[in-house]
């Protein structure tokens, strides 16, 4: 089945994160499945306008709209945009994250602003973002899908501030989807491990690869086109009666 078999025609989607890795990916898996226009956003305005053409070029609309989603102005800022421009918002894709140095290591090391950095992208912004879309999205009969990951499902040695992000994204995945039935289906992604620059450490790292690949049933690392995949798929009427899932695209991690 190929991304444009998924009926998203004339769907408005933002994708939060979506100009670099998974995030492109699922700009442009939207683009492919016909959505009429695509709004990827990130704080580096080079890294949106090259999104924004890639998502021209695969034949929807765009909007070039840098965007911090720390920042509640800016938010609330960048959907009235996209309102402004294609009347609302269908689709929004949370999928802005990061894992930084500092919220790495054991739980003594971890340092607490690099901890509350993790979580205000990666959990408190995705709780934002959709509060901005909120209107637009009921409205629209809209669809919500929180990229969250593996480590929202299972622990992560030494990444407690991400693993601790994750988990909550997935609940309140759950919560929302509680509160906007039947108006708007909410849904989370649970990627494995993803081949991006992110991860070119682990990736470049022999053994930390084998031992990546050892515990994933499929024994690689997924490509980011096979996330945009099942992210499209949850936005689409193909997924009409699942709200409240979060769907594992991790190559058989958390089946063991």
């Amino acid at each position: 089945m190929t991304l444009d078999s998924f009926d998203l025609d004339g769907a408005v989607v933002v994708v939060t994160g979506g100009t670099r890795g998974i995030g492109r990916a699922i700009s442009e898996g939207f683009a492919d499945a016909n959505a009429a226009a695509v709004v990827p956003t990130s704080r580096t305005e080079t890294d949106v306008e090259a999104a924004a053409d890639a998502v021209r070029e695969r034949g929807a609309d765009s909007l070039v709209a840098p965007l911090d989603v720390t920042d509640d102005d800016a938010v609330d800022d960048a959907f009235a945009r996209v309102e402004a421009e294609f009347g609302g918002v269908d689709v929004l894709v949370n999928n802005a994250g990061i894992n930084a140095e500092g919220a790495l290591g054991t739980p003594e090391r971890v340092e607490m602003d690099a901890y509350d950095q993790v979580t205000d992208v990666n959990l408190r912004a995705a709780f934002r973002c959709t509060q901005a879309a909120a209107s637009s999205l009921r409205e629209r009969g809209g669809s919500v899908v929180n990229v969250a990951s593996v480590g929202g499902l299972v622990g992560l040695p030494r990444q407690h501030p991400y693993v601790a992000s994750k988990h909550g994204l997935v609940g309140i995945t759950k919560s929302m989807a509680l509160d906007w039935a039947p108006d708007v289906r909410v849904n989370a992604l649970a990627p494995g491990y993803v081949a991006t620059d992110l991860t070119a450490d682990l990736q470049e790292n022999e053994e930390l690869r084998a031992s990546i690949e050892r515990r994933t049933p499929l024994d690689r690392f997924a490509e980011p086109e096979e996330i945009a995949g099942p992210a499209v798929f949850l936005a689409s009427d193909a997924a009409s009666y699942l709200t409240g899932e979060c769907l594992a695209a991790d190559g058989g991690w958390t089946a063991r």
